[in-house]
C-alpha cells in the first residue's frame, strides 16, 4: 500500500504542461516529467461539463447522470449514501484521511474520528474547519474568494489578516511565501493590473496551510484542490495562444499584458510540486498523484467590457416577491451562477415569478433541487441598455438588484472545458515512462485508489484493468 497525496490541479490539459516545460526547461516539472507515469484522462459525463459535475464523477466513480451533483451547497445526503465520495469511503475504512478544498466538501463531517484534517471548499457556507485552529485562515480565504469572483477586489480584510499574522507559525506560512506576497503588493502599486495574480497567491497561501497539516500529521490519503491555473486559462488563453483563434478582437496591448499569466500560475504550481517531492523523498511510503477531472481548450470569444450580475440580493428577491431577508439565504457560487435557498412558504411565489422574469426579452435559466434550492444563470455581456420585466410589469434597472459590472481586465471566457484531462503519478523510484496508450476514464480512478488500500470496490463502480496509478 502507498500513501497518496492527491493533488487536484483543476482543468489543466496536457497541452499546458508541455508548453510550460518547453518554456521552463529547468523547472521541477521539466526535470521529473520523464519519470511520471502518465495518463490522458477522459470524463464519462455527457452534455455540459463543469468542475462541479466532473469532480463528483471522479470522486464518486459514477458519471453525472447517476450522481446528479451539479451545484455548490446542494443537499448531498442521499447521493452520499448511494455514491459516497473517496474521502468518505477511505475514512469509513479506517484510512487516516486529510481533505483540503476538494469541491463539494462544504461541511465538516459529524464524525471526524478518521480525519486528520478537513478544510471545506471555498464555496462553503461558513468557515468551520477541522481542526478548529485553521478556521481564522478559512475565514480570510472565503472572504477573499467572495470578493474576487469576476473582478479582483483590492480591499483586504486587514483585521483578520493581522490576527492571522500573529498565528503564522500555526498556519504554516513560509518566509518565501510572505516575501512573495509582500513583493506582489508592491508590484500592484506600480502595475495595478497585476492584482489579477491575487487568485494565484490565494492558492499559494492555502498550500502552505495544507503542507503544514500534511507534514505534521502524515495521513494515509490527502487531497489538495487548486483552481488558480484554471482561472488564468479561462481568462488569458487568448493572450498566450492568440494564433488559435480565427477572429480575435483583443488588441496587441492586452495580449502583451496578460501573455505570461498562465505561465505565472504554473510557476507557482511547480513550486508546490517541488515541495511535495522533497516531502516524498523523506517519506517514500507516499506517492504523488497530480490530476484534473477534465481540461480546457481555446474557444472563440470577444472582449468582455461589462457583465450583468446580481449585486443586491435583497432588491433582486423583492422584485421576485420575497420581501423579508429571513425568507431566503444567498449561497456562494461562481459567476455567472447565483444560488439561493428559499424558506418554506416562499418557494412557490419565487419560482412563479422567476419563470416570468426576462432581461432584454430573454428568460432566465435556472435549476431547482431539493424543492427549495435554486441555481440561477445570468449570462449577459456587453449590453448597454437593459430592460427587466416580470411578465407585463417593468422594473427599473436600479430596483432590480442587478448591476452591469465593468470588467477590469476585459477578459472573456477565452478557453472552455473539454473531456480530456491528465493524471500523473510521481515517486522518486519511478523509471522513465511514456504515456499509457489508453485514455483513463475518471470513473476508474476511485476503484484504483480503493484497490491501493485493499478496499473492496462497489458493484456500481467500473471494473478497471489498472491495479495502481
Amino acid at each position: 500500500m502507498n500513501k497518496i497525496i492527491f493533488f487536484e490541479l483543476n482543468e489543466v490539459p496536457i497541452r499546458v504542461f508541455q508548453y510550460y516545460m518547453k518554456m521552463r526547461p529547468n523547472s521541477w516539472l521539466a526535470k521529473n516529467y520523464p519519470k511520471f507515469k502518465k495518463y490522458e484522462t477522459i470524463t464519462e459525463n455527457k452534455g455540459h461539463l463543469s468542475p462541479w459535475n466532473t469532480w463528483p464523477t471522479l470522486h464518486r466513480g459514477v458519471p453525472s447522470h447517476q450522481h446528479f451533483v451539479s451545484d455548490f451547497n446542494q443537499n448531498l445526503t442521499e447521493v452520499d449514501k448511494e455514491f459516497p465520495p473517496i474521502w468518505d469511503i477511505l475514512s469509513s475504512n479506517r484510512i487516516k484521511t486529510g481533505v483540503f478544498g476538494s469541491l463539494h466538501t462544504q461541511t465538516v463531517p459529524k464524525n471526524t474520528e478518521n480525519y486528520d484534517f478537513y478544510i471545506p471548499d471555498v464555496f462553503a457556507p461558513n468557515h468551520e474547519c477541522f481542526p478548529k485552529d485553521i478556521e481564522l485562515f478559512q475565514k480570510i480565504n472565503l472572504n477573499l474568494s467572495r470578493k474576487s469572483g469576476r473582478n479582483v477586489d483590492n480591499a483586504l480584510p486587514y483585521g483578520e489578516i493581522l490576527a492571522g499574522l500573529v498565528q503564522i507559525t500555526k498556519f504554516g506560512f513560509k518566509l518565501d511565501t510572505m516575501t512573495s506576497v509582500a513583493k506582489q503588493l508592491v508590484e500592484e502599486k506600480i502595475d495595478p493590473w497585476k492584482n489579477v495574480r491575487r487568485r494565484t497567491f490565494q492558492a499559494v497561501l492555502s498550500f502552505d496551510v495544507f503542507f503544514k497539516q500534511l507534514n505534521d500529521k502524515k495521513p494515509d490519503f490527502v487531497t489538495f484542490f487548486t483552481n488558480h491555473v484554471a482561472s488564468s486559462m479561462h481568462r488569458y488563453w487568448a493572450a498566450l495562444f492568440p494564433d488559435e483563434y480565427e477572429n480575435l478582437d483583443y488588441d496587441g496591448e492586452w495580449i502583451r499584458t496578460y501573455s505570461n499569466e498562465i505561465l505565472f500560475s504554473m510557476d507557482h504550481t511547480d513550486k508546490m510540486l517541488k515541495k511535495l517531492s522533497k516531502f516524498i523523498d523523506k517519506n517514500q511510503e507516499y506517492k504523488l498523484i497530480i490530476t484534473s477531472s477534465m481540461g480546457q481548450e481555446a474557444i472563440e470569444c470577444e472582449p468582455t467590457e461589462t457583465q450583468v450580475i446580481i449585486a443586491d440580493a435583497e432588491k433582486f428577491m423583492k422584485m421576485l416577491g420575497i420581501n423579508a431577508p429571513s425568507q431566503y439565504k444567498k449561497m456562494p457560487a461562481m459567476v455567472p451562477q447565483f444560488n439561493f435557498i428559499l424558506q418554506e412558504g416562499s418557494v412557490e411565489i419565487f419560482e412563479e415569478n422567476l419563470k416570468k422574469l426576462t432581461i432584454n426579452g430573454e428568460k432566465i435559466n435556472y435549476r431547482k433541487k431539493d424543492d427549495n434550492y435554486f441555481s440561477i444563470d445570468i449570462v449577459l455581456r456587453n449590453v448597454k441598455k437593459i430592460n427587466v420585466s416580470l411578465g407585463a410589469v417593468h422594473f427599473s434597472f436600479e430596483d432590480s438588484g442587478l448591476e452591469n459590472l465593468i470588467i477590469d481586465d476585459k477578459s472573456s471566457c477565452t478557453a472552455y472545458h473539454i473531456p480530456e484531462g491528465h493524471l500523473f503519478s510521481y515517486h522518486p523510484k519511478n523509471e522513465i515512462s511514456n504515456f499509457v496508450k489508453e485514455q483513463l476514464p475518471t470513473c476508474d480512478i476511485l476503484p484504483i485508489v480503493m484497490n491501493n488500500y485493499g478496499i473492496k470496490t462497489k458493484e456500481y463502480m467500473n471494473k478497471t484493468s489498472y491495479s495502481n496509478l
